[in-house]
């Protein structure tokens, strides 16, 4: 019997007889309790798991486990083989499970483990060879100490093999992977936080475009995807991109994602400042409070991840807004809209046809130049904060995130305005990401989907002669005049994906689907466990 045809048997799990089927077909197997003498129909109390989701298949060793009671004594000496699969849990984390299948057939036995171990080695989206790279001292120094307990161990069960580097200091895996020969490689995996998957992030492309003769520097440039695909294994402060695209933040849900293969693609945008390229973004580009957040939390690593809150409460505190400019071309290709009720979830249809509509659109356009006829929308204002956004930016303390509708590969970011207004109101609107009401419904919140946009701060020469004084540079910075209203001030930087850019002028597009990760986006809903 070869692996192409439907196999199906009477086996042992535990001490339960249980009828068992192999659908190489639907490439699913499947067991339910069958009492009878015969196969039965399965029932509510089948289980299953596709081949995709089964980690590897071994034979067990009957000696150890074989059951003393009268029952196996009857059966004779049993013959076993395991099945290490992937177990759902609650809040979208993955498990590793094991299945043990008895018979006193060794035969039959033998044949379920050859056909099932046939099927693994046809899924050729399976990595054999990885490059690591661990950051030991991101989020709170436990990087190496996750990847031994929680990774490692199933990267060796799946026959992975891998070669790791613990980086000593900053950008040294972008610069690695600039260098290195990628070949022999299937992909890359980094251990740590938002900070080391934006290294590992920039050394690929950077490699890529460097490879394909791509100028990186140019705005209009159609940058090419990389081959290879990023593993994320969280361990920093947020992992708002591990969260963000599988939905959890466990270490242990990752490592299975890249064991089994997934892929995901994902949308990256560059920020450019007088025709010079100064950094990739995949999360959250904010002017404004997220800017001054984070410009203040870097003169503040002593704290660690409290350095966040206490800079959070300071820049809120200090209630500045910044006058500028903002002009965006609006995304015309997609069908989502930023307060759709439905967010980007696994098999997204709205990325796919985002996508296949956006191909279609630039080869009737022609050259990326010929966008320049399109009409761009224009915004003059005072804003607290500008926040671009290509993903959700969900992490734990905001679980429907920044844009709760964003989607991670339709060619677009939102474009989120929050213009001046009270301390009140701002608070209202910062605590409504974290419940689930809609936090663009405020008369001062402006949310928009589009694929360009550009930035300019206005000088502080060319401001209002009313414009007050920044007040106190103590704690909180806050206005003496008048408590309750905005401190307008000169510029702010940019939050770029938790690194700062002082150019407070810049433009940004959006890449389509330029990366791949070892991920297959939020599922719907949890699966049925499957293992009894």
């Amino acid at each position: 019997m070869g692996a192409a045809e439907p196999l199906r048997s009477v086996l042992w799990v535990k001490r339960r007889r249980c009828a068992v089927s192999l659908e190489p077909a639907r490439a699913l197997l499947r067991w339910w309790p069958s009492p009878g003498p015969g196969p039965d129909a399965p029932g509510a109390d089948a289980f299953s798991v596709p081949v995709s989701e089964i980690i590897t298949v071994e034979e067990a060793d009957t000696h150890k486990k074989c059951h003393a009671s009268g029952q196996w004594q009857k059966m004779g000496q049993p013959c076993a083989f395991t099945v290490h699969c992937v177990k759902r849990a609650r809040r979208h984390r993955w498990k590793w499970a094991q299945v043990t299948f008895w018979s006193t057939d060794e035969q039959l036995c033998h044949l379920w483990l050859q056909t099932l171990r046939e099927l693994l080695e046809r899924l050729s989206s399976r990595p054999k060879h990885l490059l690591v790279f661990i950051n030991p001292l991101g989020g709170k120094g436990q990087g190496k100490q996750i990847y031994e307990r929680k990774v490692a161990p199933l990267f060796t069960l799946a026959s992975i093999t891998t070669e790791v580097i613990v980086t000593e200091r900053a950008n040294q895996a972008k610069e690695t992977l600039c260098e290195v020969s990628m070949d022999k490689y299937d992909g890359v995996v980094c251990v740590g936080g938002d900070g080391m998957f934006s290294e590992v992030l920039h050394g690929l492309i950077e490699r890529t475009q460097r490879s394909a003769g791509v100028d990186q520097n140019q705005f209009c440039a159609k940058l090419v995807p990389s081959p290879l695909r990023i593993g994320i294994i969280p361990a920093g402060s947020t992992d708002c991109v591990c969260y963000s695209t599988v939905g959890t933040n466990d270490a242990e849900t990752s490592a299975l994602h890249i064991v089994v293969g997934d892929s995901l693609s994902m949308d990256v945008s560059s920020v450019h400042h007088n025709n010079m390229l100064l950094r990739y973004s995949v999360s959250l580009l904010g002017y404004g409070f997220y800017g001054d957040l984070i410009e203040d939390s870097e003169k503040k690593r002593w704290m660690g991840p409290a350095r966040y809150d206490f800079s959070g409460l300071k820049t809120f505190l200090s209630h500045h807004c910044y006058e500028g400019t903002v002009s965006f071309l609006p995304a015309q290709h997609t069908t989502g809209s930023p307060r759709d009720p439905k967010p980007c979830r696994s098999g997204c249809l709205v990325c796919r046809q985002s996508r296949q509509q956006l191909e279609q659109e630039q080869t009737l356009r022609g050259p990326p130049d010929s966008e320049k006829v399109e009409e761009w929308h224009v915004i003059c204002g005072k804003f607290l904060a500008i926040n671009a956004t290509n993903m959700s930016c969900a992490c734990p303390r905001s679980p429907r995130g920044l844009s709760p509708a964003a989607h991670l590969g339709d060619g677009t970011f939102d474009l989120i305005l929050i213009r001046k207004c009270s301390r009140f109101n701002f608070l209202r609107f910062l605590l409504r990401h974290t419940n689930q009401y809609d936090q663009f419904d405020f008369s001062f919140v402006e949310v928009y989907r589009v694929k360009k946009f550009q930035f300019t701060s206005k000088s502080l020469d060319e401001e209002d002669h009313t414009l007050k004084d920044r007040g106190k540079q103590g704690l909180g910075q806050i206005c003496c005049d008048n408590p309750a209203s905005c401190c307008s001030a000169p510029r702010s930087s940019w939050n770029c994906d938790g690194e700062i850019l002082h150019s407070s002028a810049i433009e940004v597009r959006v890449h389509c689907q330029l990366i791949q990760l070892f991920a297959r986006g939020i599922e719907e809903t949890p699966q049925q466990e499957p293992c009894s």
